[in-house]
């Protein structure tokens, strides 16, 4: 192929990419080290924020993406943060995964330390590593936690409580 037929065939590829992804940039996944939690915590402090951990190998995590993807999608004022406890060397498959779920643009992390327990024990002293796990966090810093797959009427019921 000539250098032309190429540069084409790259802006081809490219333009087709971003029609297929919506027009919008994947987020970069971040990694979720030492502090992470409180960070996010701090952050988003003042409105309600839903932090989901996650995982490509959990079954439970990957049904649950569509829904949260909906109801971030009905309630764009709330913030939907994901948490892969997959190391972030697995951001490539982590992305891909998100993409397909229409979550390629929610905040994303992955757990960057070798010493998971650590990262789950500045969660909670009490995560095992369960999954799926969701911090629900309201406005004022009040959290529930929820263990396995979050239902649709819980989020609604948590956000019509914390607003």
């Amino acid at each position: 192929m000539t250098a032309p037929r190429l540069a084409f065939a790259a802006i081809g590829l490219l333009l087709g990419g971003l029609i297929l992804a919506g027009g919008a940039a994947a987020a970069e996944i971040q990694p979720f080290g030492r502090g992470s939690y409180a960070m996010l915590r701090h952050e988003q402090a003042g409105k309600p924020v839903v932090i989901n951990f996650w995982s490509l190998t959990c079954a439970p995590c990957i049904a649950e993406l569509p829904r949260l993807a909906a109801f971030k999608a009905r309630h764009p004022e709330m913030a939907l943060i994901l948490v892969s406890t997959d190391p972030i060397e697995q951001a490539p498959a982590l992305n891909t995964r998100l993409a397909r779920f229409g979550l390629a643009d929610a905040p994303s992390y992955a757990f960057a330390d070798s010493f998971v327990e650590r990262l789950m024990f500045e969660v909670s002293p009490d995560w095992r590593g369960e999954m799926p796990r969701t911090s629900l966090i309201g406005p004022m810093g009040e959290a529930e936690t929820v263990l396995g797959m979050v239902e649709d009427s819980d989020l609604e019921a948590w956000l019509a409580r914390v607003r």
